[in-house]
């Protein structure tokens, strides 16, 4: 079996891979910044790698599988956890520490066929993403995020962005459509869109969803008072936000969002362009490794 690790050169834990290559019989490709992961990605599968390792987190994750392109079907795609937040690692069952994850993904891993989300942005084309799209306060929040910032704190840089954003907070006129169904019209204060289960490096928004189910999982966080928002944020921590007067969850396979004033959207971590947005399943897509889910 031939395994090609790409490596995202602004992950937090890059460094850690320099114990990979020296200890594991693996074919290392460095980047030479984070989106030339998909060209490398998409060279591996030509050359004929048998599984392609995404060294990074959701987004490096998401640029490699990107990069395959029509050869996804055939390649089997691994993840080393070296991000901010590795969320998507953690709804797989993946270990934390790399070399760990690394071990899984040579020989003690079980193959999945996993979804992901296409994210259509009007105007402005269309996108793979393999954990979550979320805008709102969460969008507002990957604003003031830079790759300095992750480097510098590490997981803390999410609460540390958040705390920022605080004052900021805005509330959102989002009109929803789910499989076609009637539009739903909320006032929000976050919207996300999700196939894994966390986001945010731990923060389980969405914690019944499965990506394995066909189905993404919307959870929308309603505009309330500051005591019921914290009220929220204390479910959030405690893991059983969807009950929540505040939150709404639905499932569906195609959501239109539309939001008044535009909704600053991220996917992945990836700040999108502002403009309506249509998001799908594409069930099965993903042949990845992954531990116990």
């Amino acid at each position: 079996m031939r395994v090609c690790v790409v490596v995202n050169p602004a992950a937090g834990n890059a460094d850690a891979l320099d114990r990979l290559a020296a200890r594991r019989p693996v074919t290392v490709w460095r980047a030479p910044d984070a989106r030339a992961t998909a060209t490398l990605a998409a060279r591996a599968a030509r050359e004929g790698f048998d599984r392609v390792v995404a060294a990074g987190g959701d987004g490096t994750l998401a640029r490699v599988v990107e990069g395959l392109g029509a050869l996804r079907d055939r390649v089997v795609v691994g993840l080393v956890p070296l991000g901010t937040g590795n969320d998507f690692a953690r709804t797989v069952g993946l270990p934390p520490d790399p070399l760990d994850a690394l071990d899984l993904v040579l020989r003690g891993g079980a193959e999945r066929r996993l979804d992901l989300i296409e994210v259509a942005v009007a105007g402005a084309g269309r996108r793979l993403c393999v954990n979550a799209a979320q805008g709102g306060f969460s969008g507002q929040v990957d604003e003031g995020l830079d790759g300095a910032t992750k480097a510098a704190w590490g997981p803390l840089a999410y609460v540390r962005a958040a705390v920022a954003t605080l004052p900021a907070l805005t509330a959102y006129e989002v009109d929803l459509v789910l499989d076609g169904a009637p539009r739903e019209r909320v006032e929000a204060i976050n919207v996300v869109v999700a196939n894994g289960r966390t986001v945010g490096g731990g923060v389980r928004v969405a914690p019944e969803a499965d990506p394995a189910d066909g189905l993404l999982d919307v959870v929308v966080v309603r505009a309330g008072t500051a005591l019921g928002l914290a009220g929220v944020g204390a479910r959030l921590v405690a893991g059983n936000v969807l009950e929540s007067d505040l939150v709404l969850h639905r499932r569906a396979r195609r959501v239109a969002l539309r939001a008044r004033p535009p909704m600053p959207f991220n996917a992945d971590g990836d700040l999108l362009p502002a403009g309506d947005l249509d998001l799908s399943v594409l069930p099965g897509a993903l042949r990845m490794v992954c531990g116990e889910m």
